[in-house]
């Protein structure tokens, strides 16, 4: 190897050691709520069953009537949003007040679609999962956790690359034991080979799961990313309600559930997001569980009396609106069903593993350079 190469590894050696020592604490919490999150939908019901699962016994009640309890619960608040789960035995999910910033103010209430009972009644930055994500995403620390996490997202991916620079043999003799395992081997190796040789297998997603934290870390990247794929940045554009007036169609929440149903098929939930303002549309998503990767159609309706205003289906997106909307989903695994799921949890739980096996591998190290320090310095006292 050359002395420019072997100069080269030996600065991407000691950058890897030292940021992966820094960043290590970070990365294991950051990891492991990942692996909590990226089962989100599947553990919510299961944890939490009581204001999840329902009796589907008799008539469902109308959503309008659903979201009248909701209000008159939280004294006339306006409604935000809805989750409507395609389940029969699932509850119907209402959040209440203005989203605000990291959705502070927001309250929150399940409840039961055939009696029109309260399941469950509190603040939406309280839930269980909520905390997780903000622990995530924020260290519970809000803005100044955010700035953290992105800080070590973008360590992590260096560290990804590096890693890599650093996993690649010397020559073709060394190439066949940088591809597998030795499970027989010593303790040291054994840990060296699963921190390098599963990090070489792995990479690749880390590398998608990093990337698209640092993309929904930092607005910039997301932006020049988007101006990249579409030649230009688009921004969503706000659907504005046609008609006039004050008063709400009765029914119309029960009205536009059906018509989103007839329009998008399939089996997943269907969510509304409704604006402060009554002048803007109600912005509906139903999930697409037809294809082979999961994604969301959109449909807009008037505020006032229900109608259709315009569809736009996942399909007619712009790549770099599909983009936008694919971000999270390639983050926790969701993007492939179960399947991502999956290696999404394979992928956060290597990478809780990574600064453990590399303390342990620097700690190796530092050992052996003591010993070979004591004999030299032996044989000079000697001399």
């Amino acid at each position: 190897m050359s002395t420019k190469n072997t100069t080269f590894k030996s600065i991407i050696n000691w950058l890897h050691l030292w940021l992966g020592l820094a960043s290590g604490t970070i990365l294991i919490i950051v990891a492991l709520t990942g692996s909590l999150l990226a089962f989100e939908a599947e553990l919510e019901p299961v944890l939490f069953k009581h204001y999840h699962i329902v009796d589907p016994a008799g008539q469902r009640l109308s959503l309008d009537s659903v979201v009248t309890l909701a209000q008159n619960a939280y004294a006339g608040q306006k409604v935000s949003r809805i989750i409507v789960h395609a389940e029969a035995n699932r509850s119907v999910e209402v959040r209440v007040g203005t989203k605000g910033e990291n959705n502070k103010g927001v309250q929150l209430m399940y409840v039961n679609p055939y009696n029109g009972q309260i399941l469950y009644k509190g603040v939406y930055t309280k839930k269980f999962f909520q905390q997780v994500r903000s622990l995530h995403r924020f260290l519970l620390l809000g803005d100044t956790g955010k700035i953290i996490t992105g800080i070590s997202c973008a360590i992590c991916f260096f560290l990804t690359i590096s890693g890599l620079v650093l996993w690649w043999p010397a020559n073709k003799s060394a190439m066949k034991q940088r591809f597998k395992i030795k499970w027989n081997a010593s303790g040291k190796r054994l840990n060296w080979d699963l921190h390098a040789v599963t990090g070489f297998y792995l990479s690749i997603f880390l590398l998608v799961v990093t990337f698209t934290g640092l993309i929904m870390s930092y607005d910039w990247l997301e932006n020049t990313i988007l101006k990249m794929v579409d030649g230009k940045q688009v921004k969503e554009a706000k659907v504005k309600s046609p008609s006039k007036g004050k008063e709400i169609k009765p029914g119309i929440y029960q009205d536009i559930l059906q018509q989103t149903n007839q329009i998008y098929s399939g089996d997943g939930f269907v969510a509304f997001a409704i604006a402060a303002k009554p002048s803007q549309a109600i912005t509906v998503t139903k999930e697409n569980t037809n294809g082979m990767v999961a994604s969301s159609d959109i449909a807009y309706f008037d505020a006032k009396n229900g109608s259709l205003i315009k569809k736009v289906p996942f399909a007619k997106l712009t790549p770099g609106a599909k983009f936008r909307k694919m971000i999270t989903p390639a983050h926790t695994g969701s993007l492939l069903g179960w399947p991502g799921k999956i290696l999404a949890l394979i992928v956060a739980l290597f990478t809780a593993s990574l600064p453990i096996s590399g303390f342990l591998i620097w700690l190796g190290k530092r050992k052996k350079d003591k010993k070979k320090i004591r004999p030299s310095r032996a044989v000079q006292a000697v001399a």
